[in-house]
């Protein structure tokens, strides 16, 4: 690491000549893959972005330029030669580094990310903010193939277009070419779209056109346009009113340097869109050869690529086995995801039943649309989205579904914390803005095999949309081979009788209320009923008001955020009971909690058995 122990921050680049650059190139990569396989990561998106990310420091003067990353994906090397070099070992993990960028934790982050698509509206913002402050700096932000096919994306594009503000936005094409490069040709063309002269001659043509009667000037600026658009493929950003350069390598220094040089020194105008090829994974074969291109990995063997995974089974994959189940069974089931086939189990159901699966890329608005869709001509539809993204479709998930009433099934994979990917990917929300929402049935597993009963029975819902949500985690105990048990709507499960306190758990947490119980159990010499009420709406009625007999404490539990399942109790016992009784909720607390471990951060929001039996020892004496 001869040259990279001496980068500390962008400035220390400008040093180096650019044969020292591409040797740091190198070393760059070694550190970040030696780093990523000690704490995991998205690892691929990283090693495609370390020409760039370089040639971007050390022409542009960050932190007073400004550069936005989509998404975060392949953030690890701008960390890395942005005073975080240090720390990077401590990645995703407790009090360390983020693995997305993060406003708090760098002034060279100055627009977090962890979502995609969000880039190019933040490139705007930003540079509208100079403008009417009359600063000077420049703003840069890259943008993933996948990211730049979301509709958020293109009402960016459509108003900087508009706007016609200065800035760079770079289209990171690491996947599926939107345009072929084509050698030498394709250098041609971006010496010659990115130098003054063409500048200069588009403006006169431009200037020229105006003169003429409309008819003709309409004919001549479609016929410049389309023409160049032949050529290099770039009509559409064109027509939305960017100087497109591109396609290029990504992986050539030389060359991004030259074009960076080219913009930061005002050859071109306006908003300009530079269209980059590069290979994601680029410099470790592992990852080269992997089908997901090491996209999230944990920790890994750097010799053999080989990740550490458990094997245990995990919820996702109870969603797998037991769709394929169902699909089997009712040619009706058809599946969708928003770019998640493998992180949302539903890869296995693409091998077998491609013609009822539907992968709409990174597009949850148009896959909840999309299902509603098919569910108005019997069809049963499956969307299996991360809780997190199914924020981004709450307004198809209202509209669309909840008040048409039509019977989507929502399969709401990573709900409650989610360990090291933090506070942006954490399912905080589903159970409180769905249980909101007339006309939904909202589930939530206590295992296993409940989640398997659930998805069985949500086949037969049809007059109304459903949701099952469950977490990033193991299932424990887990048989594959067991029958599908009856499951009735609104019903909850007794799991250990009792009395004065009850227990009414919604989720996985159903353990450590176990665990609670226990300590009460032999610290009070008192028996609690557990409850496992499987429906947060509609809630078991019924049996609450058979516990209100002989209960006088109700405890509810749930891996949510305020308003969510509780609220459905609280509502229930503040209009229904004329009986004194005291309620405890238990939920996720109040504040957005950063990366660590799953346990330490249930901790942290006070839903451990320890905490439990705290709060509620005040009931007890």
């Amino acid at each position: 690491m001869s040259f990279l122990s001496k980068i500390n921050f962008p400035k220390d680049l400008k040093k180096l000549t650019l044969d020292e650059l591409k040797i740091l190139n190198d070393e760059l990569r070694t550190f970040t893959i030696e780093t990523v396989s000690k704490t995991g990561g998205h690892l691929g998106a990283s090693l495609g972005v370390v020409e760039l990310t370089v040639a971007l420091h050390y022409v542009f003067d960050t932190p007073k330029d400004k550069i936005v990353w989509d998404v975060g994906h392949q953030t690890y090397p701008h960390k890395i030669i942005t005073g975080r070099k240090r720390k990077i070992h401590t990645l995703r993990k407790k009090n360390g580094l983020s693995g997305f960028t993060k406003r708090s934790e760098s002034i060279y982050d100055p627009f977090g990310a962890a979502h995609s698509s969000t880039s190019i509206s933040a490139n705007l913002g930003i540079a509208v903010a100079r403008d009417l402050q009359k600063k000077s700096f420049d703003v840069i932000s890259i943008i993933g193939d996948g990211a730049i096919s979301a509709g958020m994306a293109f009402e960016g594009l459509n108003n900087i277009g508009h706007l016609s503000k200065n800035s760079l936005i770079i289209l990171n094409d690491n996947e599926m070419s939107i345009a072929k490069p084509v050698g030498a040709m394709s250098k041609y063309l971006v010496n010659l779209l990115s130098s003054k002269t063409y500048e200069n001659i588009r403006d006169v043509v431009k200037n020229f056109t105006k003169k003429l009667p409309d008819e003709v000037g309409n004919f001549a600026k479609k016929t410049e346009g389309y023409l160049k658009g032949y050529l290099t493929g770039n009509t559409l950003f064109e027509e939305l009113g960017m100087n497109y350069i591109g396609p290029i390598d990504g992986h050539n220094l030389d060359l991004l340097i030259q074009l960076f040089q080219k913009y930061k020194e005002k050859e071109l105008h306006g908003p300009v869109f530079l269209h980059i090829i590069t290979e994601k994974g680029k410099g470790y074969a592992p990852a080269e050869n992997s089908n997901d291109k090491f996209h999230g990995v944990s920790s890994f063997d750097i010799q053999t690529g080989v990740q550490n995974k458990s094997k245990d089974k995990t919820y996702t994959n109870v969603i797998s086995e037991t769709l394929l189940k169902l699909a089997k069974k009712d040619k009706k089931v058809t599946a969708i995801t928003a770019a998640m086939p493998s992180g949302t189990g539903l890869d296995k159901f693409q091998e077998l039943y491609p013609d009822r699966f539907f992968d709409v890329g990174i597009a949850e608005q148009h896959a909840v649309t999309f299902a509603g869709g098919m569910a108005t001509e019997n069809l049963k539809p499956y969307v299996a989205i991360y809780s997190t993204f199914l924020q981004r479709a709450y307004d198809q998930v209202v509209h669309d579904i909840a008040i048409q009433s039509l019977p989507v099934r929502f399969l709401i994979d990573r709900s409650g914390f989610v360990g090291a990917d933090g506070a942006t990917h954490a399912g905080s929300f589903d159970l409180t803005y769905l249980c909101c929402l007339p006309n939904f049935i909202v589930m939530a597993p206590s295992s296993g095999e409940e989640l398997k009963n659930m998805l069985n029975f949500s086949l037969s819902i049809n007059n109304k949309p459903s949701a099952i949500r469950y977490p990033r985690d193991t299932v424990g105990e887990y048989n594959e081979k067991k029958s599908f048990e009856k499951i009735t709507l609104g019903k909850g499960k007794i799991i250990q009788k009792g009395k004065k306190i009850a227990f009414l758990n919604l989720g996985t947490r159903l353990n450590q209320v176990k665990e609670a119980s226990k300590l009460i159990k032999s610290k009070n010499k008192l028996q609690t009923t557990i409850i496992d009420m499987r429906f947060a709406k509609p809630i078991d009625t019924q049996l609450l008001k058979n516990l209100q007999k002989n209960h006088d404490i109700f405890i509810t539990i749930e891996e949510n955020a305020v308003g969510g399942f509780s609220s459905q109790v609280n509502n229930f016992f503040l209009n229904q009971t004329k009986k004194q009784i005291k309620i405890h909720n238990f939920f996720m607390k109040d504040e957005f909690i950063d990366q660590s471990d799953i346990i330490d951060q249930y901790k942290q929001s006070g839903i451990s058995p320890e905490n439990i039996y705290k709060k509620i020892s005040i009931y007890l004496n």
